[in-house]
């Protein structure tokens, strides 16, 4: 069972896009998102710098149409996955893959998405910090004490923590015993209750949607780590996760339930196929991180 995992915010590089648009028909598809989402992709893609690809609004449409350009790439010719599973603001990307909402719907939505967590995050000074290590038990605790939220369950001994900044900097000077705490460059603490006042704009960009179909392959929530049925109901999943943590941890243990056999990361890939190699030991894996990835990640489809 080879599983397709799109990946969440923080992905993103200066000019990764750039490899991607050599590809016939990438461009256009990337001018549809722009269009679709109300950000210049292709610029933010290869010509915008560090900070400026770091603002939710840009990040978070760039990522998802860079995974459903490297989506499109690797299906055209390859025997199709298993499932799919998005990391965050990757799910939006898994349900365009899966056909759940067409592909420019998924970026219009994440548009929404971006700009109302960028409008929630500025009410507050908030942050994320990535906790490595550690007894998880502590490490909670830890968390609570500095009246901080877990946003993440990564799994391979990671968990993530959100809120104010001054209160992540008192964890870092108090790590749990074991753990490293490693700030994290976002512009807010995402998946918390920080983002609650961005609820009611992501509902409306979802009620806007009129062709909602039941997926086209597995496809994993990242609530409870469990494949959704319908369309319906992982368009309203999206909406409960812009305030509640990932359960990646839950969505690779389900893998493993399920016989994972592989797992390939669609661009700008890297992260998740870190945690991987320590959630899911011995699992192969491939990071598409530019179009000279496919092969490699189409071999891996066909064993």
């Amino acid at each position: 069972m080879i599983v397709v995992a799109c990946p969440g915010q923080g992905s993103q590089t200066p000019g990764f896009l750039a490899p991607w648009l050599e590809l016939e028909g990438a461009r256009e598809s990337i001018a549809a998102f722009s269009e679709a989402a109300g950000v210049d992709l292709l610029a933010a893609g290869t010509e915008w710098d560090a900070d400026q690809i770091r603002d939710t609004r840009v990040a978070q449409p760039l990522i998802v149409a860079a995974s459903l350009v490297s989506w499109n790439a690797l299906t055209a010719e390859a025997t199709p996955p298993a499932g799919v599973a998005g990391h965050s603001v990757g799910e939006l990307a898994a349900l365009g893959a899966t056909g759940v909402i067409s592909q420019d719907e998924a970026v219009r939505i994440v548009g929404a998405r971006g700009r109302a967590m960028a409008e929630a995050a500025a009410r507050v000074e908030t942050g994320m910090s990535a906790v490595v290590g550690g007894v998880e038990e502590q490490v909670l605790q830890a968390i609570a004490d500095n009246d901080l939220e877990p946003a993440n369950f990564n799994g391979g001994g990671q968990i993530v923590a959100a809120g104010a900044k001054e209160n992540l900097v008192s964890l870092g000077e108090n790590a749990p015993r074991g753990a490293r705490v490693i700030p994290l460059q976002v512009a807010g603490a995402f998946h918390t209750r920080y983002m609650a006042s961005a609820r009611d704009e992501l509902r409306s960009a979802v009620d806007g949607v009129a062709d909602v179909k039941p997926p086209s392959l597995t496809l994993w929530s990242n609530s409870d780590g469990k494949p959704v049925e319908t369309g319906a109901r992982a368009l309203d999943l999206i909406v409960h996760q812009i305030s509640n943590p990932v359960r990646w941890d839950l969505t690779m243990a389900d893998f493993v339930e399920r016989g994972i056999t592989g797992i390939i990361e669609l661009a700008p890939a890297g992260a998740l196929v870190g945690l991987a190699k320590r959630g899911l030991r011995g699992v192969p894996s491939v990071a598409v991180k530019t179009p000279d990835d496919l092969a490699a990640a189409r071999e891996l489809l066909a064993a």
